[in-house]
């Protein structure tokens, strides 16, 4: 047994992010200032997005495409079950209604054969998940949508560095469609808490940044700045959504070190692959066929409780008694009480993603894991997978 616990994920802060963090605090500007604008800059840049807007959290991201695309009372989104619930509640703040897609069960994404059978008169939108980092069939996707006009916000908070065949996820130039990343210290960078919204829609990028600031008119962040002015006009009623100079402080630092991290990442789930490929317990998901490049922000096994005899919350908790940690994603945004009463959502509704809900679970992945640390997980997984749980 390890000595200390191995959480399932931890953030890796350089001396540099620390350093520039330190920079902002004694600059006096702590709020979004020129840092903010900085790291949306190289954002776009490593994208490819002609526009990134930094927000304070992707659920921010979601909720103010969903506004700038005029989602609304009376209008249907399309999304998947197996996602976090900040995917589903945005597309309900607007006060259009979440219709819900089964997955397939290889790739844990938003099965694209069931789409066209889901689509009404009502339907506005898809919001395809990058789940786990491995893109969406999205040329699936964008045929529907181009045919019935109708958008796309792909939820990326895992797909931060991922490829479909051969672009980066969030460079899409589309109109009427928008691309979310979360900044969550789980995920593949971090800024503390964070989101980035690239869009190559000026109508989306324009109304997202009124709307992250109250309405406020561009530049308004400037008007403490020594070339600013403290006249500002307010273009309708916004949110307080805007990142930090603090945040992207650390966001900065953080995406030159992105590729590195992914690459980290991506040897970590190689070895977990070779270990458990023929583990009796222990189902991994074979992915796409279709070319692409996975960011592995989470490495999520089925547990196989037929095999095993015991379910997968006891295969966790088992784990955590030799300080593995471990992490659900997710429970099938269907099965929560408030959704079911809502929707008349039930549980044989969508048994694909039901079933993976019932078995996922996601074993520790992060850069800064030694070799050793990935050793102690195979050991243990393998451990217990083959002593019946004893």
């Amino acid at each position: 047994m390890r000595e200390s616990f191995l959480p399932f994920a931890r953030p890796a802060i350089s001396e540099e992010a620390i350093a520039a963090v330190a920079d902002s605090l004694r600059s006096g500007w702590i709020t979004t200032g020129p840092k903010a604008q900085a790291f949306e800059e190289e954002f776009a840049a490593y994208t490819g997005a002609p526009f990134a807007l930094a927000l304070n959290s992707a659920t921010a991201g979601l909720h103010l495409a969903f506004l700038a695309l005029g989602l609304g009372h009376g209008d249907e989104v399309i999304t998947t079950p197996m996602t976090f619930v900040a995917t589903v509640n945005t597309i309900l703040w607007t006060g259009a209604r979440p219709i819900l897609v089964d997955i397939d069960r290889e790739t844990l994404n938003i099965d694209t054969a069931r789409l066209k059978a889901a689509l009404t008169e009502r339907t506005r939108a898809i919001v395809p998940v990058h789940f786990a980092g491995l893109p969406c069939d999205m040329d699936a996707v964008e045929a529907i949508a181009a045919e019935r006009e109708l958008a796309v916000v792909e939820d990326a908070a895992h797909a931060l560095g991922a490829r479909y065949k051969g672009r980066l996820i969030g460079s899409s130039k589309e109109k009427r469609h928008a691309t979310v990343f979360s900044f969550h210290p789980t995920k593949n960078i971090t800024t503390g808490e964070g989101g980035m919204l690239c869009t190559g829609d000026e109508e989306i990028a324009e109304k997202t940044a009124l709307l992250r600031q109250h309405g406020m008119s561009k530049g308004a962040w400037k008007r403490y700045a020594v070339q600013g002015t403290p006249h500002y006009d307010v273009h309708f009623p916004g949110l307080k959504y805007n990142m930090l100079d603090i945040e992207a402080a650390i966001g900065r630092d953080q995406l030159r070190r992105l590729e590195g991290f992914n690459g980290r990442r991506r040897e970590i789930a190689a070895r977990y692959d070779a270990a458990f490929a023929d583990l009796p317990g222990l189902i991994l998901p074979r992915g796409a066929s279709y070319d692409h490049l996975h960011s592995r922000h989470i490495y999520t096994p089925l547990v196989d409780t037929d095999a095993l005899g015991f379910s997968r919350d006891a295969f966790m908790a088992r784990l955590r008694e030799f300080n593995i940690g471990t992490a659900l994603h997710y429970q099938a945004v269907h099965l929560f009480s408030y959704y079911g009463k809502t929707f008349g959502w039930r549980r044989g509704d969508f048994p694909e993603a039901e079933h993976v809900s019932d078995r996922i679970v996601s074993l520790p992945l992060f850069p800064a894991m030694t070799d050793d640390d990935v050793s102690d997980v195979i050991e243990t997984v393998r451990a217990v997978c083959l002593s019946g749980g004893r």
